[in-house]
């Protein structure tokens, strides 16, 4: 324990809590702006891996 201990402490003390992106600024990754009718095929086979991820994920917690 030298003398620098007590200095670094308070230094970093709270640099864990501090956010990077402001809460207001997060989004939940979910778009809302789908439209079925604009959909191409890229896009259907998408939302069908993605369904079928979704419901492996539901099977594996029970």
């Amino acid at each position: 324990m030298g003398r620098m201990h007590g200095r670094h402490h308070t230094r970093d003390s709270n640099k864990g809590s501090l956010p990077q992106v402001p809460k207001n600024m997060k989004s939940d990754g979910i778009d809302v702006e789908y439209s079925q009718e604009l959909a191409d095929q890229a896009d259907l086979e998408a939302q069908a891996r993605a369904n079928a991820a979704n419901q492996r994920v539901k099977h594996k917690r029970k």
